[in-house]
């Protein structure tokens, strides 16, 4: 299972030649796709709620800083709502994870963004759901003045204000499965506002604790985005599994032991499924420089007047 993941990851973010054979041989697949979602965005009218909501989303699967980019933007107001379907949670329909700061439940319940969100948000309501739009009802329900949905662009049926994250470079730009879009390219043309990492916003990454030889610990969209922050000197071998993974204990006890070392180096993300355990951790601390409040701000100031912004 992992080498098909990486495989794909391969085909999407760093192609060659034998990659792209076979994404050539799933463009009609990749074609069809889009072409749904094409359909549903001129077909489906989107429905407003009477309270702002602000989608932070992108075009591509995988990790493009949408989850920092949300807390960024939410820490900013008084009582905000985040919502989004946590993944890889064991767990479904509709579970408030924290209601004004106070935490409900734990990391197994709520996914691992979702409890990252909760944590780095004290005055937040996070709130995952299959079903956006009832935990659209239910974040108004529990006071929130404003709502951001995490990895909602694709949510058409939703009136809100999109913001659509870009990376600063994308060698494969076909649709699913050929490549790593959800929908056409030129469907960008539906956000509200397209911000490209290194020139509206970048990463600031700080490693914590990186002081002693250990191991990379991970289970992130596209890891290989992380080699610029590792420091190589201390890293001496990794184990990585599939987005939104659960680890077991002993698996990472024993890569311990194969490479000599007691400690993990981990993203922020992953650490809070890997505090029962007890290891000693370093962890990859990201956060997102940017400044593109006026425009968020003139955005709550006419969200309800059909204006379009640029």
């Amino acid at each position: 299972m992992q080498k098909i993941v990486n495989f794909f990851e391969n085909l999407f973010y760093r192609p060659r030649w034998y990659h792209w054979s076979i994404g050539i041989l799933l463009l009609p697949f990749s074609f069809l796709l889009a072409c749904i979602m094409w359909i549903r965005r001129r077909i489906i009218k989107p429905k407003s709620f009477d309270i702002p909501i602000i989608s932070i989303g992108n075009l591509l699967v995988g990790g493009s800083g949408k989850t920092p980019m949300t807390i960024a933007l939410a820490q900013k107001f008084k009582k905000p709502a985040i919502i989004l379907r946590g993944y890889g949670r064991k767990s479904s329909g509709l579970v408030v994870v924290s209601e004004n700061g106070s935490i409900q439940t734990d990391v197994m319940v709520s996914g691992d963004e979702a409890m990252l969100i909760a944590r780095k948000l004290t005055n937040a309501t996070v709130i995952v759901s299959e079903n956006r739009i009832d935990a659209i009802k239910k974040a108004k329900d529990l006071g929130a003045e404003i709502i951001f949905l995490d990895d909602g662009f694709s949510k058409v049926n939703i009136k809100k204000f999109e913001i659509l994250l870009f990376p600063e470079n994308i060698p494969n730009i076909l649709p699913l499965p050929s490549g790593p879009f959800r929908e056409f390219l030129f469907e960008k043309k539906f956000a509200d506002l397209i911000l490209t990492e290194g020139k509206d916003f970048k990463r600031v990454v700080k490693c914590v604790g990186c002081d002693k030889p250990m191991i990379l610990v991970t289970a992130i969209a596209n890891p290989r985005r992380l080699d610029p922050y590792i420091p190589k000197d201390l890293v001496k071998g990794e184990y990585i599994l599939p987005d939104h993974s659960w680890f077991e204990k002993n698996e990472i006890e024993a890569e311990m032991k194969k490479y000599g070392v007691d400690k993990i180096l981990t993203t922020e993300k992953d650490a809070v499924k890997f505090e029962k355990f007890g290891f000693d951790m370093a962890i990859l601390e990201l956060e997102l420089e940017f400044n593109m409040f006026k425009v968020i701000n003139f955005y709550l100031k006419n969200y309800n007047s059909g204006t379009k912004f640029a």
